[in-house]
């Protein structure tokens, strides 16, 4: 009988946000793929999961598709897990789930914690409609993806790390206006989580002021109709 791949969400800070369907899948599959054995070590450990760990990130997970669903077709279970939040959504488990869709193999995608939702909540933007954008491109595409986003009429979601921010924020205040409105979520669900409302130019100037720390998202309002 074939396995199947199961990815699973993690907490995005919180050890505590994690289902218990969650640990008991993990506990059960016959192997489970993590982006950063480490990291998800101290996971594992803290739900005392026992279930041998194979690394699976964006630097080997095209070599490893082929074989992983090999082993699945003799009917091996594999659960894909990221760092934190949900793979596929800006981690990697894309590439392995439409390998695996493509030929025919299960897949089963477990609900949980994903750091855009909250954000977008406590951006007190519209949300009725919203579009995910994940991370900008660092070069190549950048200037053409901030004009289009600089016409998108629905309420826009971004990551970003704490050492691009600055350049973000302002490369978003240059295309899309300094009085939008947006706001700058981080550290979401852990001690020191902070959300900043205000428009882009006021956000502008608080990122320049301060060192802030952690994985970041940022809402911004869409263009008036």
């Amino acid at each position: 009988m074939p396995g199947k791949l199961i990815l699973i969400p993690t907490p995005i800070g919180n050890l505590g946000d994690i289902t218990y369907r969650a640990v008991t899948t993990l506990q059960k599959a016959d192997v489970i793929l993590a982006e950063d054995t480490r990291n998800s070590g101290k996971l594992l450990q803290y739900y005392a999961i026992e279930t041998p760990m194979q690394a699976h990130h964006a630097h080997n997970e095209h070599a490893s598709l082929e074989r992983i669903a090999a082993e699945i077709r003799l009917g091996r279970t594999f659960a894909l897990i990221t760092d934190a939040g949900t793979p596929g959504i800006s981690d990697p488990g894309f590439l392995l789930l439409r390998h695996c869709v493509e030929e025919g193999l299960e897949v089963e995608v477990l609900p949980g914690a994903t750091a855009f939702v909250p954000a977008l909540i406590l951006s007190a933007l519209p949300n009725h409609e919203f579009t995910y954008i994940g991370f900008l491109p660092v070069k190549k595409g950048r200037k053409t993806k901030l004009e289009m986003l600089a016409k998108e009429e629905r309420t826009m979601i971004l990551y970003e790390s704490p050492h691009k921010i600055i350049r973000t924020i302002a490369d978003l205040m240059e295309y899309l206006g300094e009085n939008r409105k947006a706001s700058l979520s981080r550290e979401i669900t852990k001690k020191f989580e902070q959300t900043i409302r205000g428009t882009l130019a006021e956000l502008n100037e608080i990122v320049n002021g301060k060192k802030l720390k952690g994985e970041m998202v940022i809402v911004v309002e869409g263009k008036a109709v």
